[in-house]
């Protein structure tokens, strides 16, 4: 449920910047949550807001959601967000140590990493990073999705 909940979320974004959206609205989940501001402190979306609206789902439960306004550049509108990969499936979940953590085009992207141990998910400090603080605090964890 979790990871559909992310990959719904990635799937809209990388849409919206297709046909090039001001605004996109996703789910509200903590890690939905936090994967959006990662992208707000790396530079990917404008901004995000929580809705305090609720939404019907398919299944007859509200929901909130998240309102994220995505960044563009120049008189062409080109979207800061070249491309979205998910690396980590429910069928195949990528985990890596300290020493294998990636780095997305040398650098220029970032690779966003859970921090786990075996298969719970712990609830530190820590929680999702990215590949550069990963590395700083010589962390691994697994490997959501790669943005550039």
């Amino acid at each position: 449920m979790v990871n559909s909940d992310l990959l719904g979320m990635l799937t809209r974004i990388r849409n919206s910047n297709l046909v090039k959206a001001s605004k996109v609205n996703v789910i509200r989940t903590n890690l939905n949550y936090n994967v959006a501001s990662i992208l707000k402190k790396e530079g990917f979306i404008e901004s995000f807001e929580e809705s305090g609206d609720m939404i019907m789902s398919e299944k007859g439960f509200t929901r909130k959601y998240i309102s994220i306004t995505l960044k563009y550049k120049g008189i062409k509108q080109k979207p800061y967000i070249t491309d979205l990969k998910r690396i980590s499936k429910s069928g195949l979940r990528v985990y890596v140590n300290k020493e294998n953590v990636p780095k997305v085009l040398g650098g220029i992207g970032i690779a966003v990493i859970l921090r786990a141990v075996g298969l719970f998910y712990l609830s530190t400090s820590y929680g999702l990073l990215t590949d550069k603080v990963a590395h700083a605090k010589s962390l691994g964890g697994e490997v959501l999705f790669y943005i550039w």
